[in-house]
């Protein structure tokens, strides 16, 4: 039953919370060590939040799931964990997490019963309504920006925030796109909302979302308050491995024929998580070490 509940859980989709120490990197406070300790309490009670909303989704959407390729097998669409089971231990994680947060910190807790509530919100209606739903998508990772920016008492960037949208607006199009390639109509009996998308709009919108995100990031690293708050301006340097992870995510959904889940695609693919490691590493190098606070002649 341990088991069962540990998958039900989600853990591999617990990187997402990954998102919140972007404000730690960005925000020059990597080596400063409390600030450290209150980011990664903060990535704690956040991950306990979202197991928890992760449970009640599944509760939610357990007739549908039973009808999707994969999440049928989870432990509740499968029977193996009953609803009241998966009930309570879902709202102990999230009466927990908001007790916690708030003698954390009060804006701390607040965040975090916002994401409780939006993620309820969501699952019953939000969900099947278009576009609304793929933004809801960058409402979550904006919460975990913002929970990064509070915990670690940091302003938050609006070039952060803008890209942090930009690219769940990428993962959410892509995702529904596939879902409506690899299983077509039947996909419409466990997420309603694909009858209103059609495969011409969402490559419009990944087309356009896409030359967005391409276009911001180049900004960012040579806009003038970026270079004079990180003290340098070698980020440059980090475009194309930003450029390497969307062309290859693409490729992963056009040829590869992946199903889309932003977590699947990150944790199954050699070179997306090479990538991904690349640009981290080039960044806290540039940010830390790499120090050049004007062009070079």
């Amino acid at each position: 039953m341990y088991k069962h509940f540990f998958i039900a859980l989600r853990p591999k989709h617990w990187i997402k919370n990954l998102f919140i120490f972007l404000p730690l990197i960005f925000g020059k406070k990597l080596f400063v060590y409390p600030t450290v300790l209150r980011s990664i309490a903060a990535f704690c009670l956040f991950f306990l939040a979202a197991s928890g909303s992760y449970l009640i989704n599944d509760i939610i959407d357990s007739e549908r799931d039973r009808l999707h390729p994969t999440k049928r097998s989870r432990p509740i669409a499968s029977g193996k964990l009953n609803v009241r089971q998966g009930l309570i231990v879902a709202l102990l994680l999230q009466v927990f997490a908001i007790l916690v947060s708030f003698i954390f910190s009060v804006p701390f807790g607040c965040i975090i019963a916002a994401y409780i509530l939006f993620n309820f919100i969501y699952s019953k209606v939000l969900k099947d309504v278009v576009i609304v739903d793929v933004f809801c998508i960058a409402g979550f990772f904006i919460l975990r920006i913002m929970a990064g920016s509070v915990a670690g008492n940091m302003a938050m960037s609006y070039w952060i925030i803008v890209m942090t949208v930009l690219l769940a607006l990428f993962l959410g199009f892509n995702k529904r796109r596939q879902e409506l390639n690899l299983y077509g109509e039947a996909a419409f009996g466990y997420r309603a909302v694909l009858k209103k998308y059609s495969r011409n709009f969402i490559d419009r919108m990944i087309m356009i979302v896409t030359s967005l995100i391409l276009l911001a990031y180049i900004l960012y690293t040579i806009d003038g308050r970026t270079v004079r708050e990180l003290g340098t301006c070698n980020l440059v340097f980090t475009i194309p491995f930003v450029y390497y992870g969307i062309f290859r995510y693409l490729y992963l959904i056009h040829k590869v024929q992946k199903d889309g889940d932003p977590v699947q695609m990150l944790l199954g693919d050699r070179m997306m998580r090479v990538d991904l490691a690349l640009w981290i590493s080039a960044c806290i190098w540039v940010i830390y070490f790499g120090s050049q606070k004007r062009w070079p002649n």
